[in-house]
């Protein structure tokens, strides 16, 4: 079992910066792919970003490219999501996910892939 409990948003105007982290606990995270994704008000969970055990692999959505970066620090048990230039958007409710992984540079992008979530936390940007 993984506990996933992510932290960092808020409210911020756009153009501006915020970092969300995801700390696990439980299993060691660094067996697990990270993964973020959001939720619009009435659209469905998307994909953000992912990054692979080691993080040698990484992926983004094409609309948050260049502008967002995700890393992870196994050591303390963290994934991170640096968001920047953000957009009216970009505003949703983010959550990480773990999945677990065999191979160290494997990548997950579909939400089935990860087997636990966090509780979400809000993000938003005001126009």
């Amino acid at each position: 079992q993984v506990q996933l409990v992510e932290s960092g948003g808020g409210l911020v105007q756009a153009g501006g910066s915020l970092r969300l982290s995801c700390a696990a606990s439980g299993r060691t995270s660094s067996r697990y792919v990270m993964g973020w994704f959001r939720q619009a008000p009435g659209k469905e969970r998307e994909f953000v970003a992912a990054i692979s055990r080691d993080g040698s692999t990484i992926y983004y959505a094409d609309s948050v490219k260049g502008r967002f970066t995700i890393s992870r620090d196994n050591a303390k048990n963290t994934a991170y999501l640096q968001m920047n230039s953000l957009k009216p958007e970009d505003t949703a409710v983010y959550y990480c996910a773990a999945g677990a992984a065999l191979h160290g540079t494997t990548i997950y992008m579909r939400q089935d892939e990860y087997n636990y979530w966090g509780q979400g936390t809000q993000v938003t940007v005001s126009s």
